[in-house]
């Protein structure tokens, strides 16, 4: 993994030097548009509405617009800002684990003890385990201040940056706001539906089926020599079947249940 920012963790008079890692990558595979005519690719350039001319990344300023008028902030501007700065995780607040809502929670990163001591980085770790709290920090990452929330992961301490309150939009919805009767043995029927697929989490046996088969789709492609005609190897999709029927939701819970146990039982057979 490649550090991609040093730093230190601070909480009263403990700094605890650290080292940043990106604790999750992308898999996607990528693609890029191409003219279907001669499958040349497809770039964008920077242009001026002003004066039309086509703008070098280096020649380009941030702006804000508020009223009609337009505020240029040059990069010696942004650069100004005492925040950008800071190589500091500022511990703000621990609070109980349960209160960090799922919902806000990020980007994560792993961090790493930065120095010939791991004692400091070690006790905080500690005490968050024995205490059940996670710490609330702010810092700064790539010239934007972030809020995060700072949790053990096994041996490792695991910041993940969380969404501002404002960033989380309200849910409300009318029909939520019916009042909905819920008989006891549908509530029963219910359970007994969550009962029969419980299972332990195993993130392994799941994978993105959707990559999976656009990877094997491009290397049929590469193998057969045609990069256009995708019917060869793959064919017609199924189409989807259209509307559905209305059934009772008693009925439906039941014959879930009635299906999860005749599945549990064939493979248990």
């Amino acid at each position: 993994m490649r550090t991609i920012w040093k730093g230190a963790l601070t909480f009263g008079l403990v700094n605890v030097p650290v080292k940043v890692y990106s604790a999750t990558e992308d898999h996607d595979v990528p693609l890029h548009q191409v003219h279907d005519k001669d499958g040349g690719r497809i770039r964008y350039q920077r242009t001026c509405e002003v004066c039309g001319e086509t703008v070098a990344y280096a020649d380009i300023d941030r702006a804000y617009v508020d009223e009609g008028q337009t505020v240029v902030l040059t990069k010696d501007d942004l650069a100004s800002l005492p925040a950008e700065k800071s190589r500091e995780i500022d511990v703000v607040e621990f609070v109980p684990s349960d209160q960090v809502d799922l919902l806000t929670l990020d980007k994560p990163y792993y961090l790493e003890p930065d120095s010939k001591s791991p004692k400091a980085y070690v006790l905080l770790r500690k005490t968050l385990e024995q205490t059940d709290r996670t710490a609330i920090v702010r810092f700064t990452l790539r010239q934007k201040t972030r809020l995060a929330a700072l949790r053990v992961r096994g041996k490792v301490l695991v910041l993940q940056t969380l969404l501002w309150a404002d960033e989380v939009r309200d849910a409300a919805f009318p029909a939520l706001d019916e009042d909905v009767r819920i008989s006891k043995k549908e509530l029963e029927l219910s359970a007994s539906l969550v009962d029969s697929y419980s299972a332990d989490f195993d993130p392994e046996e799941f994978v993105d089926e959707y990559q999976k088969e656009l990877r094997t789709l491009i290397d049929a492609k590469i193998e057969a020599g045609d990069t256009f005609d995708v019917a060869e190897t793959f064919g017609e999709a199924e189409k989807a079947a259209e509307g559905g029927e209305v059934i009772d939701l008693m009925e439906a819970l039941r014959a879930s249940v009635a299906r999860s146990k005749e599945e549990r039982a064939k493979n248990a057979g």
